[in-house]
Parts: C-alpha cells; sequence; structure tokens
C-alpha cells in the first residue's frame, strides 16, 4: 500500500465541478419540498379547522364559525385569510360572525408565510345537525402559481374535499 499525499489540482478541480452539479442539481429540488411542505402544514390546518367547528357544532348544538382573525381574538372580515383565522363558538348567530363576550375560542392559526390563500367566502359557519353550512373554495398558493396550488372545497354539509391546481376551476383568485 502506498501513501496517500494528497489531491492533485486537476484532482481538486474535479471534486469541486462535480460538488457544484450536484449542488446545482438538489438546490432546485429542495426548495420544491420546503414550499410542498409548508403548503400542506396551512391546507392540512385549515382542514383540521373545518372538522374542528363541524364536530363543535353537532357536540354543542350552536353554530361555529371561521373567520379570517390576524390577531387570534376578533374577525376582521377585510384581513386577507393568509394573515390567519380562528375556529370560534358563535353563540349569538350574528352575521357576518364576530366573537362576542362569553363565546369561546376554539383554535388560532398563525399567518401562512409562505404564500398566499384566496377564498370566495369572508367566513365559513358550520352549523348542527341538518341545517345546511356554509360553501365555499379556500384556495392556498406559493412562488409556484397556479399549477402548483391546492383548494379545498367546502361543501354545504360541512364536508372538505381537497383539488390540485391543475383541475383548478373555481375562478377563486389566491391572495399572495
Amino acid at each position: 500500500m502506498g501513501k496517500l499525499d494528497g489531491l492533485t489540482v486537476i484532482e481538486l478541480a474535479v471534486l469541486v465541478a462535480v460538488a457544484s452539479i450536484l449542488a446545482a442539481a438538489t438546490v432546485p429540488a429542495l426548495r420544491g419540498l420546503i414550499l410542498d411542505v409548508r403548503m400542506t402544514r396551512q391546507v392540512n390546518a385549515f382542514v383540521h379547522s373545518i372538522h374542528l367547528a363541524k364536530q363543535e357544532a353537532h357536540k354543542q348544538t350552536r353554530y361555529v364559525a371561521i373567520c379570517k382573525s390576524p390577531d387570534g381574538r376578533q374577525c376582521q372580515h377585510s384581513a386577507a385569510w393568509r394573515e390567519g383565522w380562528m375556529v370560534f363558538v358563535n353563540s349569538d348567530r350574528d352575521e357576518p360572525p364576530q366573537v362576542d363576550a362569553g363565546e369561546r375560542v376554539l383554535q388560532v392559526i398563525a399567518r401562512y408565510k409562505g404564500g398566499g390563500i384566496g377564498a370566495n367566502r369572508s367566513s365559513f359557519v358550520f352549523r348542527p345537525f341538518q341545517v345546511r353550512s356554509t360553501n365555499g373554495t379556500v384556495v392556498f398558493c406559493d412562488a409556484r402559481g397556479r399549477d402548483a396550488a391546492k383548494a379545498i372545497v367546502v361543501s354545504y354539509t360541512g364536508r372538505p374535499r381537497l383539488v390540485n391546481g391543475e383541475k383548478l376551476t373555481s375562478g377563486v383568485i389566491c391572495q399572495t
């Protein structure tokens, strides 16, 4: 066995070139993965909010609302969905929903930092039993555009359904 003295300039240049090619190939894929994870986290949070609101509406036999809320204390219907939202028991059934004294906040979701959210509703109200809930579409997007977007379509029964970007036909514009 011979002694290893080190790398020649040519070997070092080849090593740097190979490392550069590998880095250039993985950085865009890594960026896409990070954006996918961020969007999936927000989509899952909204679906969880829908299920929580439906469950609490049935359990408490009260209206439960999901509304835009940057501060997590009050609904701000002029705000953007990407600023955050909250789920609360809307005991007095006001429309548009507002948190009043004695109405319990069930969940607060913070701002979506990775992209935007657009919807054709400023709030969603879930009612107990067979009374119709608010239907609508919520679209999640990021810097990759419409093809990478995901939408949650909420039926009158409160059932959420996921639609991928290439199949979006709702016309809801994503606000970034």
